[in-house]
């Protein structure tokens, strides 16, 4: 199939960027793929009719997506809790924010790196759940790291903060506290209290993620333990309970409640939400098939409560179906408006110069590592992608391309720039060039990148959009597994290296899905 005929059959699903799978009809199942693509410890509150999500970030900015629902499986990307700088008092590690709702208030705490220093909990606030939200810094940054704020009043209606001490990241317990906050819940007074720590074997080192609800004068604590991230995780997810939220708290004894399956993986870090009388748990985890290469999904998974009156999830695992339906995510992007779209992304701290004019994005270029770039999540392990770009226009010195990345210290790419395209292996910040070709002036110039797997990795380029050449060549392909970090999935991303005065014009943007 041609690019002009793949790019027709993209543009024929809706532009632009919904994580939801489809309408779903009259059903009694509610145990689906929520939020695919990367979107690690998933938060959830219900305000009126609607429902609102937000997720992990990470080293990508914009940072915690907003979402709203009004039915828990179609959901719409509407605005981000920090849509273009990030609080300046914070430089990386933007984990588990949560929502909080009080007197028309909305609050967001969150986990965030103070600069130079350690893990914090913070807390930003909004008169509307979509916001704008206006920061007011941090709560708590003990030595080992503060981590996964939860808000939560006591049976007494004062409201409490719980967290996690970061204990693992020195070898050390992760026990969780509980502090009160102030009346204007932008700070905490009065003692600490700890309400439990990793003790159980299954546990492994650490315990973290809390998220509580309270149900028949019972204060439930669904929480995560051991092993987060990676091909070799094994995150499950358990329960305790007490009568008073400060304790004593009871471990549940046929914990993990959620644990892993043929389909799903390390299931774990969620917040609980209620539908006309039904519970369910937004959380995350690995489809097995595509793991790291695309990293943690939001899951929805119902449980209903047993005659002891604890949590249980059927088999004790994530009964959602892989996604099926790949064609209703596939990306096809024709740069219409004059803006962005909210699903694009890019590192951390360097948010590029970019316009979208007459159905083109204008990216200015930077000098540094890869360059500026804007970068879309994946959805699955296997698929093409592809962009025209206007190669008549492209500046000397510049170049601009199509790269699958990791992070900007990890990537690779085709790029093209000086009459020549060449490829891009950028591992732990050292930059090679693999392979270069000369190619003939042409107005435009299409590139493609193939994956299998998340592992495989082949470009190829074409002056008519319909002859393609292969690079590296047909049986000889690249190894990306050293691409995803070890907490984040693989975004394919926009390039453009150059001088800070010179711009990159692409002509459109492509994401196709295959099993």
């Amino acid at each position: 199939m041609s690019f002009e005929l793949e790019l027709a059959a993209a543009s024929a699903a809706p532009a632009g960027y919904s994580p939801a799978i489809a309408p779903h009809p009259t059903q009694t199942s509610y145990d689906h793929v929520v939020l695919p693509g990367d979107f690690p410890d998933p938060t959830i509150m219900k305000v009126g009719d609607t429902y609102w999500a937000s997720a992990t970030t990470a080293e990508w900015g914009a940072v915690y997506p907003i979402f709203s629902s009004k039915n828990l499986l179609d959901w719409e990307l509407v605005s981000h809790v920090f849509p273009d700088k990030h609080p300046a008092w914070a430089s990386s590690n933007f984990w588990a924010p949560e929502f909080y709702q009080e007197n028309g208030r909305f609050y967001v705490y969150y986990t965030a790196r103070k600069k130079g220093g350690m893990l914090c909990v913070a807390v930003a606030s909004a008169d509307h759940p979509a916001g704008p939200y206006h920061d007011h810094g941090p709560l708590v940054g003990q030595e080992a790291g503060s981590i996964d704020g939860f808000a939560m009043p006591d049976e007494h209606g004062d409201l409490y903060l719980i967290w996690k001490e970061d204990g693992n990241s020195c070898h050390q317990d992760t026990p969780i506290w509980a502090q009160r906050l102030n009346d204007e819940r932008t700070a905490l007074v009065g003692e600490a209290t700890e309400l439990f720590g990793n003790d159980v074997r299954w546990e492994g080192p650490l315990v973290e993620g809390s998220a509580l609800v309270r149900h028949n004068d019972w204060f439930y604590m669904f929480y995560a333990g051991n092993s987060c991230c990676g091909k070799g995780c094994n995150y499950a997810t358990g329960v305790a309970r007490s009568r008073a939220l400060l304790g004593p708290w009871e471990k549940y004894e046929q914990n993990p409640i959620l644990i892993g399956n043929d389909t799903w993986k390390c299931p774990g870090h969620g917040t609980v939400t209620e539908l006309d009388g039904r519970w369910f748990l937004l959380h995350h985890a690995y489809f097995a098939q595509s793991h790291e290469f695309v990293g943690r999904q939001g899951l929805l998974s119902e449980f209903t409560w047993n005659a002891q009156e604890w949590p249980e999830f059927v088999n004790r695992s994530p009964q959602a179906a892989p996604l099926t339906d790949l064609a209703r995510l596939h990306i096809a992007e024709e740069f219409e408006g004059n803006e962005l779209g909210p699903a694009w992304q890019w590192p951390l701290g360097q948010q590029p110069t970019s316009r979208v004019h007459e159905g083109q994005l204008h990216l200015t270029a930077k000098p540094s590592r890869l360059g500026a770039l804007v970068a879309r999540r994946t959805h699955v392990a296997t698929y093409k992608a592809a962009t025209t770009l206007d190669f008549a226009a492209l500046p000397a010195d510049t170049f601009a391309g199509l790269a699958a990345v990791g992070d900007p210290y990890n990537a690779l790419a085709l790029m093209a720039g000086n009459g020549q395209l060449q490829i891009w292996h950028v591992k732990s910040g050292k930059q090679q060039c693999l392979q270069h070709v000369f190619i003939e002036p042409c107005a435009t110039l299409t590139l493609r990148l193939e994956v299998w797997g998340g592992q495989r990795y082949r470009f190829a380029y074409s002056t008519d959009g319909a002859t393609w050449q292969p690079l590296p060549t047909e049986s000889f392909t690249l190894n990306g597994t050293y691409l995803p970090p070890w907490d984040q999935g693989v975004r394919v991303a926009l390039v453009a290296q150059g001088a800070e005065d010179t711009t990159a014009v692409f002509n459109n943007f492509i994401i196709r899905n295959q099993r």
